[in-house]
């Protein structure tokens, strides 16, 4: 009717109905409208040359209805913003909100209401319509990943419930995804489940767009995002680009938050808790049946054979061999010039003491770097909670002897400088109640200051003088006696003999007598 949103295409059914019979009632039995409405119509599509000749186009139709059917619209009240008009359109071109701007303008002797305020701004700036643009990429350029809530499921090893999260890649191009169940969302299952997915799709797309998850992307920003040193290192094995959403963006990973739900409603949907083993075997089925195989409510296509297909031969090739699921970490040296990664403690040069480093635990090795990326320093991974895995140039010289001899060490040394050193050493660790492996070592020592000769010398006085000390050593060096002859030695004492009491006073109880 006139004055009411008119649907064009009823309205040019009607005129259709108009033009081939002149009986109303009948009208009114097909298209349920009033005969007074029916009548209304027949006379305007009369009057404008409708019932007969050409019926007109659709455009042409809608234009003439909205010209000539349309009540106009009542004029709109004025605002009561519109004596202050200048003012209000400057306060909100300098970004002043509606609170604010109703106060500078009661100032002006504005009376209204806030709702006056805000309905004026409207009118400025109408609102646009949420579009949403749909991007589709070539097969095996992209793949979409994200982690969803799977519930509880059963721990295989302590048979307890436990929450659980579903990894899903989803490829952009065909839809075919890999699914699979963990316990947590750390670098390293982050890693892993990378390297699991890329293996079941026999190939590695060419980026691979996440949100700004912490196992990914350590600092979130539009043009520089920062990503995580262990997923660097991973994208670059396998030569695929990261991409990461812009913060608060979800959408712009829409592949993949469809997979996620899709796992959730049709797989986890009404599921009994299983244990995360049984499942991960369950999903990858389902991944290659039920959801492979069904009809894409987007691509309208079979997600399995699009990959089959297409997609898997646009793929880049796996490398030879899969990432070394390396860890990063930043540590500060102690000042025993160890750092800890992963519960197990690794020297660093004593230089570094104090200072922040970063740490890269592979699978096989440790390797510590600078904040400059200088590598400083290279460990066997520690296999064990509490390993100190050590290099001895890495101490301060001046600890190094007491901390590194041992027994067999330390006469293997003496043994190099002189037979007079390892005597000394020898006594002096054959003591049966103080240990002196230290001041073996502080002895050991004097040879990298005074050279291996003056110590075998010095330990030769001391010898002659039964001087066996570190202290005597130390002296005989400090004042050159080393230099001298060294001393004769002590002659033997006099023969003498002892005779006992029997052989004394043995004559007087019917002995021999001595002589």
């Amino acid at each position: 009717m006139a004055g009411t949103r008119i649907d064009y295409m009823e309205l040019r059914d009607l005129v259709r109905e108009l033009r081939a019979s002149t009986n109303d009632s009948a009208i009114q039995r097909t298209t349920g409208l009033n005969r007074r409405t029916i009548r209304r119509y027949r006379a305007w599509a009369s009057q404008h040359g409708l019932l007969t000749g050409d019926l007109p186009s659709i455009e042409h139709l809608a234009a003439l209805a909205h010209d000539t059917l349309m009540t106009p619209a009542p004029p709109q009240t004025v605002s009561s913003l519109e004596p202050f008009r200048a003012l209000a359109l400057e306060l909100h071109a300098a970004g002043v909100e509606g609170v604010a701007i109703r106060e500078r303008l009661r100032e002006r002797g504005f009376t209204g209401s806030l709702s006056a305020v805000y309905r004026f701004l409207a009118q400025l700036t109408p609102a646009q319509p949420d579009v949403t643009v749909r991007v589709e990429t070539p097969p095996g350029q992209e793949a979409q990943v994200d982690f969803g809530y799977a519930g509880r499921m059963i721990d295989p090893v302590t048979g307890v419930l436990r929450k659980a999260w579903a990894f899903v890649m989803v490829l952009a191009w065909s839809r075919f995804m890999y699914v699979e169940f963990v316990w947590n969302q750390s670098v390293e299952t982050w890693l892993l489940l990378h390297r699991h997915g890329f293996e079941f799709f026999g190939g590695v797309p060419h980026r691979v767009v996440l949100d700004n998850l912490k196992a990914g992307v350590t600092h979130a920003d539009v043009d520089d995002p920062h990503i995580q040193h262990a997923y660097r290192e991973c994208a670059e094995h396998y030569g695929f680009l990261v991409a990461p959403c812009r913060p608060r963006t979800p959408e712009h990973k829409g592949k993949v938050e469809s997979g996620v739900h899709f796992v959730k409603r049709n797989f986890l949907g009404g599921r009994m808790p299983t244990t995360l083993t049984q499942a991960n075997h369950d999903v990858l089925a389902w991944c290659q049946t039920t959801a492979g195989q069904r009809i894409h409510g987007t691509t309208k296509h079979v997600p399995i054979l699009q990959f089959r297909a297409t997609e898997q031969a646009a793929l880049q090739a796996l490398p030879a061999s899969p990432y070394d699921l390396a860890l990063w970490k930043a540590a500060t040296v102690a000042r025993d010039c160890y750092v800890v990664f992963n519960q197990a403690f690794y020297s660093v040069p004593f230089r570094f003491v104090g200072q922040t480093v970063h740490v890269r635990g592979g699978a096989a090795d440790v390797r510590i770097y600078t904040t400059d990326w200088q590598l400083v320093a290279t460990h066997q991974r520690a296999t064990t909670a509490g390993e100190r895995l050590t290099h001895p140039d890495h101490l301060p010289p001046t600890h190094r002897p007491g901390l590194l001899l041992g027994r067999e060490m330390a006469l293997d040394r003496a043994t190099v400088i002189g037979p007079a050193t390892e005597q000394v050493v020898r006594t002096l660790l054959d003591d049966t109640v103080v240990d002196r492996l230290r001041t073996v070592g502080r002895i050991l020592q004097l040879a990298e200051r005074v050279g291996a000769a003056r110590l075998e010398a010095a330990c030769v006085r001391a010898l002659c003088y039964d001087a066996i000390s570190h202290q005597a050593i130390k002296a005989i060096l400090a004042q050159g006696l080393d230099h001298e002859p060294a001393p004769e030695p002590p002659a033997p004492p006099a023969q003498t003999y002892v005779r006992d009491a029997h052989d004394l006073l043995g004559h007087l109880f019917g002995g021999v007598v001595w002589n």
